[in-house]
């Protein structure tokens, strides 16, 4: 009988090890769990009456959707081996799913608590949204069906406000620091308010909203965001990190927009309360003056009807004064109401690039022009003669960062 080392011993063991046992599934309770400074995991897999070691390299180690924890249950995938050094067997583990419980949905509740221990759902450090945005940013696909519901809903409701969209990645392994590098460069452009979302679609595919990468931006951004992603049963976690979870894309730019005939509307209750307040004043004052008219004339004393003359001509004019101070803090009230819509009014917004179009001396509308058509155009420092080349119509869309 051929005598052999330690070293051959061990390497026959490995081999005979890694041929018979190439692929094993192994139920067990965690424990004693190292996670290395390398990437590697180390652990023990027991069961009532036996253990044995395990090891998890980095390469599978970084694609396991939740945390290991001392006493939790789980399936291992993997192939049984020898550590020659020591002459111990292990089992190198390729994957890892929890017993009974799917690693998405354990993962999800894991990063769930570990925030709300760290004070992320802290409903007292929510921001408060605009009440009247001019600036926003769209953090989503930019070829998503979700856009264009934004879109579609901010046209409708309030026309008079810049978005600016960050098309970024919205599912896969690259989709959760795309969004987070959004979110970090949004957080610095001074918007009123930012929105993440997407459309529906399975956990899989919602994955990169329950990412600790994309809380922890959100966390840590000084604008208002709001997250918008998926349906109405769809929750992710930064839903509960954001400032206001959105069911919807669509519902997001509803929180979010005032209705301008909502505004229009307010406007006129504005004004009808303001009329109906001084004409009540006014009445209320001449009942008054009235009642001191035949008050004082009953009196038969003349110094004393002269000194109460003096003093409701005094009452007079503290009255109309105030009156005055009344109407005019109102009509200043109104108009500053008014400059602010006004100023928001794309017809009225006067920027670069805007020049008056004329042709045989008679303002028109750009859209009257045809090819060939010979016409002017005038700013308020120069005047250009030009030719129709070429036409098109479009509509307006949005500037895509």
């Amino acid at each position: 009988m051929q005598v052999l080392n330690v070293s051959s011993l061990n390497e026959q063991i490995k081999h005979l090890l890694e041929e018979s046992f190439s692929r094993v599934l192994v139920e067990g309770e965690l424990s004693r769990i190292t996670f290395h400074n390398s990437g590697h995991i180390y652990f023990t897999l027991k069961d009532k009456d036996s253990a044995i070691s395990c090891v998890m390299f980095r390469g599978n180690a970084s694609r396991l959707k939740f945390r290991l924890e001392e006493g939790q249950k789980v399936i291992i995938d993997g192939a049984v081996t020898l550590y020659k050094p020591r002459g111990s067997y292990q089992i190198n583990c390729f994957s890892i799913e929890p017993s009974g419980q799917g690693a998405l949905a354990l993962a999800y509740e894991q990063l769930k608590q570990k925030l709300s221990d760290k004070g992320y759902f802290d409903p007292n450090i929510k921001k408060q949204l605009p009440k009247f945005p001019s600036r926003i940013a769209l953090i989503t696909s930019a070829t998503g069906a979700a856009l264009q519901d934004m879109l579609r809903v901010a046209n409708k409701r309030y026309r008079v406000l810049e978005i600016d969209i960050y098309d970024v990645l919205v599912q896969g392994e690259s989709a959760s620091s795309s969004i987070a590098h959004a979110i970090d460069i949004a957080d610095t452009k001074n918007y009123d308010t930012i929105v993440i979302g997407r459309g529906g679609g399975s956990i899989e595919d919602l994955w990169a909203f329950n990412e600790e990468i994309v809380a922890d931006s959100i966390f840590r951004a000084k604008t208002p965001i709001i997250s918008a992603v998926g349906h109405e049963i769809d929750w992710v976690i930064s839903d509960f990190v954001a400032d206001v979870r959105a069911a919807t894309p669509s519902a997001a730019m509803e929180i979010l927009l005032p209705d301008t005939n909502e505004l229009y509307q307010y406007i006129d209750s504005i004004l009808d309360s303001f009329n109906q307040q001084i004409s009540q004043k006014i009445s209320n004052a001449s009942k008054d003056l009235s009642h001191l008219f035949k008050l004082y004339s009953q009196h038969s004393i003349q110094n004393r009807l002269e000194q109460k003359a003096k003093e409701v001509q005094q009452l007079k004019l503290n009255f109309t004064h105030a009156i005055d101070l009344v109407v005019n803090l109102k009509q200043n009230q109104f108009q500053n109401v008014k400059k602010m819509l006004e100023s928001n009014h794309p017809k009225y917004k006067i920027k670069n690039g805007f020049a008056q179009i004329s042709k045989d001396k008679k303002v028109i509308d750009l859209d009257t022009l045809k090819v060939d058509d010979i016409f002017d155009v005038q700013s308020d420092r120069v005047f250009v003669s030009a030719k129709v080349i070429k036409k098109e119509l479009r509509d307006e869309l949005p500037k895509v960062l």
